[in-house]
């Protein structure tokens, strides 16, 4: 009897991962399918819901848009707080919720010229709410991922947030291309915007079911039966872990910086500087996503081999070497792109498949959340968000070489932050 009870428990314990995996990655997709949305979408919905002419409307919407992204430190704050006091289960339940509940008001919003002012009220609401959960749905799925994560496999369990990220973006870009393709242009302004945000509605329900249905990861278990749990957990990481929340921010500056250069900038810079097509700079980057998003997977199973400290250093040294070169080699041209697209991805892939398990490895699991989340998001907002502003300056005053020389000066900030850092591959997290 014994043995067929821990045969039985084996063989539950791989459905269980498998059910926690998807749930700890399913508010990512609906994230970035959102925001992926919003940005592909935004010329069709923003004359029926702003106010003024199609030009002063578009340029509201993307007011909204900037200032969603700064709620997220308000989000990593509020929602990682919450998930290191009321558990990861609970913290990822709060975010799936507003998501989804942000995506069906927007979806739902009746036109301006239908309600008049309470249009463009509601869609900062919706898009407020979006902030704050995409604030704490990255601490909190981070924790979760990595606290779930078998021995050794922390990189790779974690790699899945990053492949839902790229999936989500792939799906909002597959849906825009389909509709719009298909509806003519007054139905797509009308009401054809509306249906990708629906979906998204939809699969925040699934993941709420999923999420509802799920256990709490051993490591925060453990911490609720020895009365570990922190009362105040945003203080606390404050207080006492202020070195490792610095540490998290210089190991992101310059992952975010070529993120946002390489995965969503670089088709609009090469349009820019050399004039080719817009649509066939796209479908690069939707190439070079997709080989990204593959490659995850096999780079967390490299890093979990060999360590986080190789593995960034590949990234950020070739970031280094590679990159006046490939961006300086920019010629208009279709492969030239493509192959300059893939090289940047492949190095980012070294970058965004071992620092989500080395965000959890920095902080004990009582602030784990917010240790993760808040410094994130402050330093996504201060240099994720501004790095293609900063390049479309760059490209505005005909300075096309401060480009890559910016990206190889974060580069070089990183190559130092992770030499200096110490191995934690091998860190107990509960």
């Amino acid at each position: 009897m014994a043995a067929e009870l821990t045969a039985s428990r084996t063989r539950r314990v791989p459905t269980g991962r498998v059910r926690a995996v998807v749930a700890g990655t399913i508010g990512n997709f609906v994230e970035w399918y959102d925001w992926a949305l919003y940005g592909f979408l935004f010329p069709y919905f923003a004359v029926e819901l702003f106010p003024g002419t199609a030009s002063s409307s578009r340029i509201s919407a993307l007011v909204v848009l900037a200032i969603s992204f700064l709620m997220r430190p308000v989000g990593a704050a509020i929602l990682g707080a919450y998930a290191d006091r009321r558990g990861r289960k609970a913290g990822l339940t709060a975010t799936i919720l507003l998501m989804g509940g942000a995506s069906l008001l927007f979806a739902l919003t009746p036109t301006y010229g239908t309600v008049g002012w309470l249009a463009p009220v509601l869609v900062v609401l919706a898009r407020l709410a979006q902030g704050i959960a995409t604030g704490g749905e990255y601490g909190s799925s981070s924790a979760f991922l990595a606290e779930w994560a078998k021995p050794g496999r922390r990189a790779f369990t974690a790699s899945f947030q990053q492949v839902s990220v790229g999936l989500g973006a792939l799906l909002a870009s597959a849906s825009v291309t389909v509709l719009s393709s298909t509806l003519a242009e007054h139905a797509m302004q009308g009401w054809g915007w509306r249906i990708p945000f629906l979906f998204g509605a939809v699969a925040g329900l699934v993941g709420l079911w999923l999420r509802v249905g799920v256990s709490e990861p051993e490591a925060y278990r453990k911490l609720t039966e020895t009365d570990g749990v922190s009362r105040t957990p945003l203080r606390d990481m404050l207080s006492t872990h202020r070195k490792a929340a610095l540490l998290l921010a210089g190991l992101s500056l310059s992952g975010f910086v070529t993120y946002y250069m390489w995965l969503t900038y670089l088709p609009a810079y090469a349009n820019i500087t050399t004039g080719i097509d817009k649509s066939a700079a796209s479908l690069t980057n939707t190439i070079g996503l997709a080989v990204f998003v593959v490659l995850l997977p096999f780079v967390a199973l490299l890093c979990d081999r060999i360590g986080r400290r190789p593995t960034l250093l590949v990234y950020s040294v070739g970031m280094v070497v590679l990159a006046y070169p490939l961006l300086h080699s920019l010629n208009g041209t279709f492969p030239n792109l493509l192959v300059v697209s893939l090289v940047g991805l492949v190095l980012q892939a070294f970058s965004s498949a071992t620092l989500t398990p080395l965000y959890a490895e920095l902080f004990p699991s009582n602030v784990r959340t917010v240790g993760i989340a808040l410094p994130y998001a402050l330093c996504g907002a201060l240099f994720g968000g501004t790095a293609p502003l900063i390049m479309e300056t760059f490209a505005d005053h005909h300075w096309y070489a401060a480009a890559p020389v910016y990206v190889i000066v974060v580069a070089l900030i990183g190559t130092v932050v992770f030499w200096r850092m110490r191995e934690t591959k091998d860190v107990n997290l509960t």
